[in-house]
């Protein structure tokens, strides 16, 4: 680390260089040198933006209209880059009269390091990679520009500790995030773009999609793992021990999450689910299965709501999946009808009426009306029939077919029965006399 004395010295270094400049013509030289050039670029970037087409009016419409909008997108670079390009100029102007041209060249890097913070507030809109080059490209090539970057690395690569064979430094540890930050966020993009681009091929079946969704999101992080090891330069050797400990913590802390990753990996290879399937649960939550991810699998209800089912509970309970293999089911709707009825009416007007339901189905069987039992108030009756989809969301076939069975039973006479109480008043019991006992035992 330096020491006090260090930044004196260097303190009276610095002032002296100062001093130096002020007596200086040459340093003068250079100011109005950088002076001129930049005065000269403001004039001269006004009398293009003014004067081209292409940059004073905004296309609207017509041919090319991609590569037009392009260039008049360029119009804030135009300062910096004829700035850029005249203290080019005034570098070798004042390298032929005065013999240097140090503070051109710095001011020369300047304007590079400005045309790219102005390139990336004008083309970059993506908030994550704008952060990231405003905070991490711009330090970079600002160091790299004015050749400080060398002994900046080589500053924060000093102060560093050591964990047993492995040495971490400041420069390493900022490397490190940097990196990884970047790679992580390219693979995440990779990540949806290439389940998106499997997810599209229909020719393949739906379990097997998710399948290869799956191992590619397997294969894709594990690859930028290793690359971002080969990024850091990290001897895979030395990390060994570590990797031993890691594995060992993973084992003991993190198994749950490792039991709901290979249930994943179960559940698409025996393709007891896919995506699309209605399941309930064993609790009687219930929906569609929308999505199997790495830990969870998202049923949503049709209430709008997503219920998050950890993949481990599919192979661990039970749950019943109503679309598996088919997706008809069966359904029934109960009503009554009064004791006066003829009951053999019944089940051939409820079937006929069912049957005319455009989404009833006639196979595997139809409309069936069977007489359930002789209840409190009337006669029960139920109607099954068969459906293709489910009961529920887009679809009210049970709600259809109530509205069938009423019809059918007004259009036939058919009363359906409210509930009947008989109720009996008993006469009122004889009153009972109360008499006392006199003296001779007459009543008194």
């Amino acid at each position: 680390m330096p020491s006090v004395e260090d930044f004196q010295n260097y303190s009276i270094e610095l002032g002296e260089k100062v001093s130096g400049w002020a007596q200086s013509p040459a340093f003068y030289a250079q100011v109005g040198a950088i002076l001129i050039a930049v005065i000269a670029a403001h004039f001269a970037a006004r009398s293009v933006s003014r004067r081209v087409a292409v940059f004073r009016d905004e296309p609207g419409e017509g041919p090319l209209l991609t590569l037009r909008k392009g260039l008049f997108a360029t119009r804030d670079l135009l300062f910096a880059l004829i700035t850029i390009f005249f203290l080019a100029i005034a570098i070798e102007v004042t390298n032929a009269v005065v013999g240097t041209a140090w503070l051109v060249r710095l001011a020369q890097s300047a304007g590079v390091v400005f045309l790219l913070y102005t390139a990336i507030n004008r083309f970059i809109t993506h908030p994550i990679v704008r952060l990231l080059c405003l905070w991490v490209g711009i330090p970079v090539a600002t160091l790299q520009v004015f050749g400080w970057f060398d002994e900046t690395a080589n500053f924060l690569d000093g102060l560093s500790i050591h964990v047993g064979n492995i040495r971490l430094s400041i420069y390493f540890l900022i490397k490190s995030i940097i990196a990884g930050a970047i790679l992580f966020w390219l693979g995440r993009i990779s990540n949806t773009a290439g389940k998106s681009a499997i997810r599209s091929q229909e020719s393949i079946d739906l379990p097997t999609r998710e399948l290869f969704v799956k191992l590619f999101e397997i294969a894709l992080f594990v690859l930028i793992f290793f690359l971002l090891l080969q990024v850091l330069g990290l001897d895979l050797t030395a990390l060994t021990v570590f990797g031993g400990a890691l594995g060992v913590g993973l084992g003991f802390g993190l198994q749950q999450i490792a039991s709901n990753f290979i249930s994943g990996i179960i559940i698409l290879l025996e393709r007891s689910l896919k995506v699309g399937d209605y399941i309930e649960l064993e609790d009687g939550k219930a929906g569609i299965l929308k999505e199997l991810n790495m830990r969870s699998s998202a049923l949503e209800t049709f209430d709008g709501k997503e219920i998050m089912v950890p993949n481990e509970k599919f192979i661990t309970t039970q749950f019943t999946n109503w679309t598996h293999a088919d997706s008809r089911q069966r359904y029934e709707v109960e009503f009554s009808v009064a004791y006066d009825t003829d009951l053999h009416k019944v089940p051939p007007a409820i079937e006929a009426a069912v049957s005319k339901h455009p989404k009833v189905l006639q196979e595997p069987e139809k409309p069936d009306c069977e007489l359930r039992g002789f209840g409190d108030s009337g006669v029960e009756f139920a109607v099954e029939f068969w459906v293709d989809g489910l009961d529920d969301g887009p679809n009210k076939f049970s709600s259809d077919v109530l509205f069938l069975v009423w019809d059918a039973l007004k259009e036939n006479d058919i009363e359906i029965p409210f509930p009947q109480r008989e109720v009996r008043l008993k006469e009122d019991s004889p009153k009972l006399k109360v008499t006392r006992k006199g003296t001779e035992g007459q009543p008194s």
